[in-house]
């Protein structure tokens, strides 16, 4: 069963929700772009891109004629004899132009091997974007879930504090005794505890936020649910294997591993080539008989016929190592197909599973609230200890944070999901089309240089740093949570 495609516009509309926001507040859909346009190892990897372009090129260079002029200039610095005839000094002036006719096929093979890789990196790219993409939305509900359990930790020691005390009015009048506060300190020591721990994640989430994608997270939004999820394990996978970027480079490396073999092949074929060759020599008016002025011109044409009778037996050598290679390219296409199918379907689990993690939670959620409303209204009539509050205390904050992460982890899941199909494109949350990286063009732009000084301009920095960058703190808006 095939995934009916996704309109754009479903996924463009379900992340640019909530046009009615906060002043400076940051949608999921703000925190991608931004990493679209600003990641270092993005920009890095299209860089790497463009100089893969070029292999193409120079491999097209082999097959091109070459023109090489060479001067030389000789001055007789000591003679024993002297003589009228002889010049002082000459200077010869050659000019040489080369063309390969045939070369075994090695110049055509390569050209479409470099091809060839040129679209596996690609593919490559597109996989290095929605990797980038993951791990943005990953920070994103890192640093949500962080402030979350943050809040949720504060207001948990809070509570503790508060019971502490009041068991200590009690114990001061005999109502409770010395264990009853003892439980009732230990508690909240684990609280603080776990407060602190909170703490330190929310700042880790926030300093990789910032990583990722450039600035400081600032009044993170919820986003909405993603729309176009698959409906079974079997249906992604089946969407995957057609349209997953890592998949389809491993066997675009594949062919132009064959392309390799076919040229180290061409080791052992003839070449011809042709030639012409232009020279000019004068004596500079250096020769002692001034009725006598040596210069000459020549030109020659030609060609070239090699035929390798025997090369040490390097060219097996190479035709043995490009077919390993092969072999290796073959495998290296299973293992990603293996990889590709193991990592769809564990999505798909992890997304279920959270989703009926969320569901168990919120029942759990509402369930300890009564509870613990239940618990301390019998204690106030002797019926429930203190550790029993106490432990109805802990089951809401766990069954709150549990929630939280549940949330988290199901959201992540199912862009994950969505990123290992290739569903995800930069235009799904507003990149425009003109701004949108096309590696294509970059190769088009190249293509047909032949100038040897045709350089492009300097590169310059294209990322920004973050070293002046805030250092994050666990500091919590009542706003950052809602």
């Amino acid at each position: 069963m095939s995934l009916r495609p996704i309109p754009r516009l479903a996924i463009l509309a379900t992340l640019l929700c909530g046009a009615a926001l906060p002043v400076r507040a940051e949608t999921l859909q703000e925190a991608l772009a931004a990493a679209y346009r600003d990641n270092p190892t993005l920009t890095a990897t299209r860089a790497g891109q463009r100089a893969t372009d070029e292999s193409y090129n120079i491999q097209k260079a082999n097959g091109l004629p070459s023109v090489q002029l060479q001067s030389t200039y000789t001055e007789n610095a000591y003679r024993e004899i002297p003589s009228p005839f002889q010049p002082d000094r000459t200077v010869a002036t050659t000019a040489r132009i080369t063309a390969p006719i045939y070369s075994g096929g090695r110049v055509r093979n390569g050209m479409k091997g470099a091809r060839t890789r040129i679209e596996a990196g690609q593919f490559d790219l597109r996989a290095t974007e929605l990797s980038i993409f993951s791990q943005v939305v990953a920070a994103y509900m890192d640093v949500i879930r962080g402030q979350s359990v943050v809040e949720l930790s504060r207001n948990n020691v809070q509570v503790l504090e508060v019971n502490l005390r009041a068991t200590n009015n009690r114990f001061q009048v005999g109502d409770l005794t010395r264990t009853d506060v003892a439980q009732s300190e230990s508690r909240l020591s684990l609280a603080r505890g776990d407060l602190k721990t909170a703490e330190a994640q929310l700042i880790e989430a926030r300093e990789r936020y910032i990583r990722l994608v450039g600035h400081e997270p600032v009044d993170l939004q919820q986003p909405a649910a993603l729309p176009g999820l698959p409906e079974s394990a079997e249906q992604a996978v089946d969407v995957a294997l057609a349209n997953n970027p890592d998949l389809a480079s491993a066997k675009k490396l594949e062919q132009a591993a064959k392309y390799d073999v076919r040229v180290a092949r061409g080791l052992r074929h003839p070449t011809v080539s042709t030639f012409a060759n232009g020279q000019y020599t004068t004596d500079l008016n250096s020769t002692p008989d001034s009725t006598i002025q040596q210069y000459g011109k020549n030109v020659s044409i030609g060609a070239v016929l090699t035929v390798p009778l025997y090369q040490g037996g390097g060219p097996a050598a190479q035709v043995r190592q490009s077919q390993a290679r092969e072999q290796q390219a073959m495998e290296q296409f299973t293992a990603t197909e293996r990889s590709v199918i193991a990592q769809t379907r564990s999505l798909y689990s992890s997304w279920q599973a959270s989703n009926e993690v969320i569901a168990s939670s919120r029942t759990a959620v509402d369930a300890s609230a009564l509870s613990l409303q239940g618990v301390r209204a019998e204690n106030s009539v002797g019926t429930r200890t203190i550790l029993d509050i106490l432990n109805a205390e802990q089951e809401s904050f766990s069954a709150r944070v549990q929630l939280v992460t549940a949330e988290r982890n199901a959201y992540v899941a199912a862009f994950s999901l969505l990123a290992a199909m290739g569903r995800i494109s930069p235009a799904d949350f507003g990149i425009a089309t003109t701004d949108i990286y096309d590696p294509k063009a970059n190769f088009e732009r190249v293509d047909g240089k032949w100038f040897d000084w045709d350089d492009d301009a300097a590169p310059k920095p294209v990322s920004s740093r973050t070293v002046d960058s805030t250092a994050q703190t666990a500091t919590v808006t009542p706003s950052a949570t809602n």
